[in-house]
Protein backbone atom coordinates (compact mmCIF):
# COMPACT_ATOMS: atom_id res chain seq x y z
CA UNK A 1 0.00 0.00 0.00
CA UNK A 2 2.93 2.38 1.07
CA UNK A 3 4.61 1.26 -2.54
CA UNK A 4 1.52 2.20 -4.26
CA UNK A 5 0.97 5.75 -2.37
CA UNK A 6 4.54 6.52 -3.19
CA UNK A 7 4.76 5.81 -7.02
CA UNK A 8 1.40 7.55 -7.29
CA UNK A 9 2.88 10.40 -5.61
CA UNK A 10 5.92 10.00 -7.89
CA UNK A 11 3.18 9.89 -11.06
CA UNK A 12 1.66 12.74 -10.02
CA UNK A 13 4.96 15.03 -9.42
CA UNK A 14 6.13 13.85 -13.03
CA UNK A 15 2.77 14.50 -14.56
CA UNK A 16 2.93 18.41 -13.11
CA UNK A 17 6.56 18.61 -14.18
CA UNK A 18 5.64 17.43 -17.56
CA UNK A 19 2.81 20.01 -17.63
CA UNK A 20 5.20 23.01 -16.25
CA UNK A 21 7.90 21.69 -18.93
CA UNK A 22 5.28 22.21 -21.86
CA UNK A 23 3.49 25.38 -20.81
CA UNK A 24 7.21 26.70 -20.07
CA UNK A 25 8.20 25.61 -24.00
CA UNK A 26 5.16 27.00 -25.37
CA UNK A 27 5.24 30.13 -23.56
CA UNK A 28 9.24 30.69 -24.95
CA UNK A 29 8.66 29.84 -28.36
CA UNK A 30 5.77 31.80 -28.62
CA UNK A 31 7.84 34.68 -27.28
CA UNK A 32 10.44 34.25 -29.88
CA UNK A 33 7.80 33.70 -32.74
CA UNK A 34 6.32 36.82 -31.74
CA UNK A 35 9.29 38.61 -32.14
CA UNK A 36 9.24 37.12 -35.80
CA UNK A 37 5.66 38.18 -36.58
CA UNK A 38 6.42 41.67 -35.57
CA UNK A 39 4.05 41.29 -33.06
CA UNK A 40 4.65 43.74 -30.15
CA UNK A 41 1.65 43.37 -27.84
CA UNK A 42 2.26 39.06 -27.73
CA UNK A 43 6.06 39.54 -27.52
CA UNK A 44 5.40 41.90 -24.28
CA UNK A 45 3.05 39.96 -22.75
CA UNK A 46 5.01 37.09 -21.88
CA UNK A 47 7.26 39.19 -19.85
CA UNK A 48 6.68 40.20 -16.29
CA UNK A 49 6.47 43.98 -15.56
CA UNK A 50 9.69 44.58 -14.22
CA UNK A 51 11.69 42.09 -16.52
CA UNK A 52 14.75 42.56 -17.68
CA UNK A 53 16.43 41.86 -21.11
CA UNK A 54 20.27 41.50 -20.98
CA UNK A 55 21.10 41.39 -25.40
CA UNK A 56 24.61 40.80 -27.10
CA UNK A 57 25.88 43.99 -26.67
CA UNK A 58 27.90 45.03 -23.37
CA UNK A 59 25.44 48.15 -22.99
CA UNK A 60 22.13 46.37 -23.36
CA UNK A 61 20.85 45.73 -20.09
CA UNK A 62 17.35 46.93 -19.82
CA UNK A 63 14.45 46.95 -17.98
CA UNK A 64 10.90 45.83 -19.64
CA UNK A 65 10.32 49.25 -20.53
CA UNK A 66 13.47 50.47 -21.81
CA UNK A 67 14.02 47.29 -23.98
CA UNK A 68 10.63 48.03 -25.30
CA UNK A 69 11.31 51.54 -26.48
CA UNK A 70 14.66 49.97 -27.88
CA UNK A 71 12.47 47.14 -29.81
CA UNK A 72 9.46 49.50 -30.64
CA UNK A 73 11.15 50.71 -34.15
CA UNK A 74 11.76 47.39 -34.86
CA UNK A 75 8.48 45.80 -34.50
CA UNK A 76 6.95 49.02 -36.12
CA UNK A 77 8.72 47.93 -39.39
CA UNK A 78 7.37 44.70 -39.84
CA UNK A 79 10.47 43.02 -38.79
CA UNK A 80 12.08 41.93 -35.48
CA UNK A 81 14.15 39.42 -35.12
CA UNK A 82 13.61 35.77 -35.61
CA UNK A 83 15.56 33.10 -32.92
CA UNK A 84 14.20 29.24 -33.10
CA UNK A 85 15.17 27.24 -30.60
CA UNK A 86 16.98 24.19 -31.56
CA UNK A 87 17.77 22.89 -27.87
CA UNK A 88 16.39 23.98 -24.34
CA UNK A 89 16.84 22.75 -21.09
CA UNK A 90 13.83 23.57 -18.13
CA UNK A 91 14.29 23.43 -14.85
CA UNK A 92 11.90 23.98 -12.50
CA UNK A 93 12.10 24.40 -8.33
CA UNK A 94 10.53 22.39 -5.55
CA UNK A 95 7.81 25.05 -5.31
CA UNK A 96 6.74 25.01 -9.11
CA UNK A 97 6.77 29.13 -8.68
CA UNK A 98 10.06 29.31 -10.49
CA UNK A 99 11.51 28.15 -13.74
CA UNK A 100 14.69 28.79 -15.49
CA UNK A 101 16.00 27.31 -19.10
CA UNK A 102 18.92 27.63 -21.39
CA UNK A 103 18.32 27.20 -24.82
CA UNK A 104 20.35 27.58 -28.27
CA UNK A 105 18.98 29.40 -30.68
CA UNK A 106 19.08 29.59 -34.57
CA UNK A 107 18.78 33.45 -35.71
CA UNK A 108 20.25 35.67 -38.25
CA UNK A 109 23.18 36.30 -36.13
CA UNK A 110 24.23 32.02 -36.61
CA UNK A 111 24.14 30.60 -32.85
CA UNK A 112 23.18 32.47 -29.79
CA UNK A 113 22.64 30.80 -26.34
CA UNK A 114 19.29 32.22 -23.97
CA UNK A 115 18.73 31.66 -20.89
CA UNK A 116 16.30 33.16 -18.78
CA UNK A 117 14.42 33.18 -15.61
CA UNK A 118 11.12 32.43 -15.56
CA UNK A 119 8.08 33.16 -12.51
CA UNK A 120 4.56 31.35 -12.45
CA UNK A 121 1.96 34.08 -11.64
CA UNK A 122 -1.43 32.05 -10.94
CA UNK A 123 -1.81 29.33 -13.52
CA UNK A 124 0.62 31.23 -16.12
CA UNK A 125 4.57 31.49 -16.60
CA UNK A 126 6.11 34.89 -17.64
CA UNK A 127 9.56 35.72 -18.32
CA UNK A 128 11.22 37.69 -15.38
CA UNK A 129 14.74 37.79 -16.63
CA UNK A 130 16.52 37.07 -20.25
CA UNK A 131 20.06 37.10 -21.22
CA UNK A 132 21.24 36.41 -25.15
CA UNK A 133 24.59 35.94 -26.03
CA UNK A 134 26.29 35.07 -29.07
CA UNK A 135 28.56 32.01 -29.46
CA UNK A 136 32.31 32.05 -30.72
CA UNK A 137 34.11 29.21 -31.44
CA UNK A 138 37.22 28.94 -28.91
CA UNK A 139 39.21 28.48 -32.29
CA UNK A 140 37.90 32.04 -33.59
CA UNK A 141 37.88 33.48 -29.70
CA UNK A 142 41.12 35.60 -30.56
CA UNK A 143 40.33 37.04 -33.95
CA UNK A 144 37.31 38.37 -31.92
CA UNK A 145 39.11 40.01 -29.12
CA UNK A 146 41.58 41.85 -31.38
CA UNK A 147 38.11 42.96 -33.15
CA UNK A 148 36.21 44.21 -29.95
CA UNK A 149 39.00 45.05 -28.01
CA UNK A 150 38.78 48.99 -29.00
CA UNK A 151 35.24 48.96 -28.49
CA UNK A 152 35.13 47.47 -25.13
CA UNK A 153 38.33 49.20 -23.80
CA UNK A 154 36.28 52.39 -24.36
CA UNK A 155 33.16 51.30 -22.78
CA UNK A 156 34.92 49.43 -19.95
CA UNK A 157 36.40 53.03 -19.13
CA UNK A 158 33.03 54.86 -18.95
CA UNK A 159 31.64 52.40 -16.51
CA UNK A 160 35.01 53.20 -14.16
CA UNK A 161 34.73 56.68 -14.56
CA UNK A 162 31.12 56.41 -13.26
CA UNK A 163 31.94 54.68 -10.30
Amino acid sequence: MVIVVLFSSFSIFEKVKESNDEQINVLVDGWHEAAADANFENYFDCMTSDAIFIGTDAGENWNKSEFMTYAKPFFDKGKAWNFTAVERHVFIDKSGKIAWFDELLSTQMKICRGSGILVKDGKKWKIKHYVLSMTIPNENSAEVIKIKTPIEDNFLKSLLEQR
